[in-house]
């Protein structure tokens, strides 16, 4: 008996020691549920910037001290023309703002007394004796003075702007030529005026010369894309086009805008430098008048500047001056700024749109870098001759 209760203790206790285990051991922890996975929502592209007319700032260079002269082709081309010599001239003041440079003291501008290679190479030298260690040169003109001056100073260097100068075979190392794809600049206003609703345009260029032609076709390719993506039928765009034969206010051109306005033009794209002064006299004496600027944004000028086909002018000299600045002048190169680099485009945010968006403007932009839509180089004396291939809108070709 004793034996039997001694086995039935031993058993009550050993029962009392599990229970009492499991008591103290914490209940198994439930499976987590996995948080439910966020898909990141795609950032929207980021809409097409117009060429900067005040680039970034670049870092200060070590010690730079550098005189740059601004030098005009002629007697009629000014400082402040509120188009190509102007942008040039801008890029000078953001480069030596950047680099803490007083502009009094480190630029200078230089016009030509006449309009001939002789005058043109007088005043290259008349910037050199002033101190220049480098010449900005804007404009076609001075393709072939340019060559002559690079030789008599080897140790000076060269921006020619707007003309490409064959030095084949033997570039000069002190000579940076930079061309700009207008026929692209001139393409996007072409193409922006017609999605807009205007059907009767205008061009007027200054001279037959190439980057005024190539404007003037681009503007045709980019209004007959725009009339074919709207389904517009033939004739139904039309274009006055027209080389006035200078880059000067002309009372001519007062009278030729205003005449075209009157009989239904809706808007003139004006490539032809100070010219848009007397055009824009024209669209003011009127009611829906409207003028495409050229070179840079014109938007400042008056509320008639629709929109501006625009060259990064300020960006380009900025960028050849800091390279030499850094010791790394791309002397002997021919440079081309289009839309692949930001070389060129339209002020969106200055335009005066209502129907045109900044989403149409991208898409036939990055057409354009992709090179899904190729514009015409071609440069004739006509547009007949340039094979445009346009079959809905009609140009008025005004010899």
């Amino acid at each position: 008996m004793r034996k039997l209760l001694m086995l039935l203790l031993a058993a009550m206790l050993l029962v009392a020691f599990v229970t009492a285990c499991a008591a103290e051991a914490p209940p198994p922890a439930p499976a987590e549920t996995p948080a439910p996975v966020q898909e990141a929502t795609p950032e929207p592209d980021a809409p097409v910037a117009a060429p900067e007319e005040t680039p970034e700032p670049e870092a200060p260079v070590e010690g730079v001290d550098m005189k740059v002269a601004l030098v005009a082709h002629g007697p009629e081309s000014i400082q402040f023309d509120g188009s190509f010599n102007e942008g040039a001239w801008n890029g000078i003041l953001n480069f030596l703002s950047a680099q803490g440079l007083d502009a009094g003291t480190h630029a200078m501008f230089f016009q030509s007394h006449a309009a001939d290679d002789d005058a043109r190479v007088d005043v290259m030298a008349d910037a050199i004796t002033w101190g220049a260690d480098i010449l900005i040169l804007p404009g076609f003109h001075f393709a072939t003075s340019v060559y002559e001056a690079a030789n008599l100073f080897p140790d000076t260097m060269f921006v020619i702007l707007d003309a490409m100068v064959n030095f084949e075979p033997n570039p000069p190392p002190n000579v940076v030529t930079i061309l700009y794809a207008e026929e692209q600049s001139g393409f996007l206003a072409g193409y922006a005026v017609v999605k807009e609703g205007f059907r009767d345009l205008g061009f007027m260029g200054g001279v037959a010369v190439p980057a005024v032609v190539r404007f003037g076709h681009g503007f045709l390719e980019g209004a007959e894309l725009a009339a074919q993506e709207l389904g517009l039928a033939a004739g139904e765009v039309t274009v006055n086009y027209h080389y006035i034969g200078g880059f000067a206010p002309d009372p001519g051109v007062v009278t030729m805008a205003g005449s075209w306005y009157a009989a239904g033009t809706e808007v003139i794209f004006m490539a032809a430098g100070r010219a848009w002064e007397s055009a824009l006299t024209a669209a003011e004496d009127g009611e829906d008048r409207w003028i495409v600027g050229v070179d840079v944004d014109q938007s400042a000028v008056s509320p008639r500047i629709m929109t501006s086909a625009m060259k990064a002018l300020a960006v380009s000299v900025n960028d050849m001056l800091t390279d030499f600045a850094n010791g790394a002048f791309r002397g002997g190169s021919d440079l081309h700024f289009d839309a692949a680099i930001n070389g060129i485009g339209l002020p969106m945010e200055n335009s005066h749109f209502s129907n045109f968006t900044q989403a149409q403007y991208d898409a036939i932009f990055s057409q354009l870098v992709n090179g899904a839509v190729v514009v015409s180089t071609t440069v004739t004396p006509t547009v007949a001759e340039a094979g445009l291939a346009l079959e809905i809108i009609t140009v008025n070709f005004i010899a």
